[in-house]
């Protein structure tokens, strides 16, 4: 079974990959009245729009043995997705996720002992994270694209690389960004949202 829901991951999907991913829908849907993980106008299309938009982010990872950090981590999306198909591969992947709401790292921690994958928990504040010095930087539905880069900034390693899923308005963020920050872009088409993007940065620096 070398694919997930039409995605290739490079390498045959177990049946335990299929199985975390559920739970994990259900967990969501079980504590979402409660903590507000999700929106609720997207808790009816959640595997499509939270599940299936965060496994996008891992096969763009160029990445056998590092440091995954997730910023803004909410309901795993994508940290508990990437933790899975991390820790169903051959890849040696440390995923950390960091959660400012207390409720939600709490959340975070008891999803990821009910699925079975190691995770680091950092229930901070991003701008008083000790630098993380990551691989691959993921943040999703965290904030405009300039903040997001000064969180890049502080939390990126030297030649790691930064994904952030955006809307249909991702080309007017990069170009407000620009007037704050340089860096080398590629744009990925999602392939869960039409006229959505995947932005990979690399090589950040304030300007």
């Amino acid at each position: 079974m070398p694919k997930l829901h039409g995605f290739d991951l490079g390498g045959d999907v177990s049946r335990e990959t299929f199985e975390r991913l559920d739970l994990l829908e259900a967990l969501v849907r079980k504590w979402n009245p409660a903590i507000n993980l999700v929106s609720k106008g997207s808790i009816s299309n959640l595997y499509q729009r939270h599940i299936l938009d965060s496994l996008q982010l891992y096969t763009l990872m160029d990445l056998e043995e590092g440091v995954w950090a997730d910023l803004g981590s909410g309901g795993g999306f994508p940290g508990l997705v990437i933790a899975v198909l991390a820790g169903d591969s051959a890849k040696k992947i440390a995923v950390t996720l960091v959660e400012a709401d207390s409720r939600k790292a709490t959340f975070l921690r008891e999803a990821a002992r009910q699925l079975d994958v190691t995770v680091t928990v950092l229930n901070a504040r991003i701008e008083e994270t000790p630098p993380l010095a990551a691989d691959v930087l993921s943040a999703r539905a965290l904030g405009p694209l300039t903040k997001l880069c000064a969180f890049a900034m502080r939390h990126l390693g030297k030649n790691g690389q930064a994904l952030f899923p955006k809307g249909i308005n991702y080309q007017a963020e990069v170009t407000a960004a620009r007037s704050d920050w340089a860096f080398d872009l590629r744009v990925h088409p999602s392939k869960t949202e039409p006229a959505a993007a995947i932005l990979a940065l690399r090589n950040i620096q304030h300007v």
